[in-house]
């Protein structure tokens, strides 16, 4: 697993930068499309929600594309922030492999 110093595209920009502005959608507009509150599509543009599965399917159907896009986005991103927040890299770095731990 290759972790980089930078961190990803969070769901939010993406949202934001490569959909909402260039399509020159609003939030409101956004939330309608899903059919959630708008409060949910700004936390998901401010990156205060986390993508799940059903956003995910929900986004993908928005806007023509795959699930697996936004799951990805959300993966990496929770994956970078696991290696860069040291208490839980220290946690991380502390799980040994099976074959060791049953030596």
């Amino acid at each position: 697993m290759i972790i980089t110093k930078r961190q990803p595209v969070s769901v939010g920009e993406m949202l934001v930068e490569e959909f909402l502005e260039p399509l020159n959608i609003t939030q409101t507009q956004l939330a309608e499309a899903m059919g959630v509150s708008r409060r949910t599509a700004n936390e998901l543009c401010t990156n205060k929600r986390s993508i799940t599965v059903d956003t995910a399917l929900m986004l993908a159907k928005v806007f023509d594309n795959t699930a697996d896009f936004w799951l990805n986005l959300q993966r990496r991103n929770d994956i970078w922030a696991a290696f860069h927040t040291p208490k839980r890299k220290a946690r991380i770095e502390r799980a040994k492999s099976i074959r060791e731990a049953t030596m």
